[in-house]
């Protein structure tokens, strides 16, 4: 289905795309970023922050980590501090391009299982499932985010994964 080839463009493009919506939002005031904007996630700051956990809580159950929960805290508001945000960000990418630097392609063979939230409920899933669930749920609010960062009057690059460089 998926290939160790395949995660590590994925994060290849993670962090081109993430580091277009940081600069286009540095453009933009403190106040703008967490802007009530009609998005599931309210402001691009807000979503922002959603993609940097979930980053971590799915990157966490990819490591074989059952409980990623229970050290690893979503936060609709935290990051706060846009500096704090963007360092943050920076180290996020990082540790995803070096998982998929040292994945294999039979390191992503099998099923992942994990208790999410109160830990009552166990899931099981694909290891390739949930790599590509890392990648796809990243395009889909990265593409929130550039749209609302559009209508703000920034301009992040286009999202084409051909003109990665």
């Amino acid at each position: 289905m998926i290939s160790a080839e395949y995660c590590r463009l994925m994060a290849r493009y993670n962090t081109w795309q993430n580091a277009s919506l940081v600069t286009a939002a540095d453009r933009l005031t403190h106040e703008d970023r967490w802007k009530e904007r009609g998005a599931f996630f309210r402001s691009i700051a807000a979503t922002l922050n959603h993609l940097y956990w979930a980053d971590a809580l799915i990157l966490e159950r990819l490591k074989g980590n059952v409980r990623p929960e229970q050290t690893i805290k979503h936060s609709l508001a935290n990051p706060s501090d846009w500096e704090a945000f963007k360092a943050l960000r920076l180290q996020r990418n990082e540790e995803i391009e070096a998982w998929s630097a040292r994945l294999r392609d039979a390191d992503l063979n099998g099923m992942l299982v994990w208790n999410p939230g109160d830990g009552a409920t166990r899931i099981e899933k694909p290891k390739m499932l949930v790599a590509i669930q890392l990648f796809n749920h990243q395009t889909h609010h990265r593409g929130q985010v550039h749209a609302m960062l559009t209508a703000a009057g920034a301009d992040p690059e286009p999202t084409d994964l051909h003109l990665l460089a």
